[in-house]
């Protein structure tokens, strides 16, 4: 079997942090991609939100240097999760990130965006990371 997912797009909502029991960090991030088809003469606009888990030392990472308009490059796999909740089955697709690339901002940092601190050079670090809880 092979699985495999990369997405691009901005992020919807700043990323969420949290730590297991254990003291693993894991972010979640809340992806927006679109993509464009052409349906007769007009050109039309899809938009797929797509939940991205993050773990480990990258997660954290994400939680510094991204917010909601944040650019990103995920590489990873899709992963179904399932749940009871009032008598009901309810399930959920998402995305376990491998690597999260970051990219730049689309307006070139100018007025109305919030940056954090990204070091001397103002570049986020590119890591990749395998730790998973499971």
């Amino acid at each position: 079997m092979f699985n495999k997912l990369i997405i691009a797009g901005y992020l919807a909502k700043d990323p969420e942090l949290r730590y297991t029991p254990q003291g693993l960090p894991v972010a979640t991030l809340r992806v927006a991609a679109s993509s464009r088809t052409k349906q007769g003469e007009e050109w039309k606009e899809e938009t797929l939100f797509l939940d991205v888990v993050v773990f480990g030392k990258q997660a954290e990472s994400c939680g510094q240097y991204l917010n909601k308009g944040s650019g990103v490059i995920v590489d990873g796999r899709l992963r179904e999760r399932s749940w009871e909740t009032d008598g009901q089955k309810k399930y959920r697709f998402e995305c376990v990130a491998s690597s999260v690339a970051f990219l730049p901002r689309r307006d070139g940092g100018g007025a109305g965006q919030q940056h954090r601190d990204t070091g001397s050079d103002g570049v986020p670090p590119y890591e990749s990371t395998d730790a998973e809880p499971f």
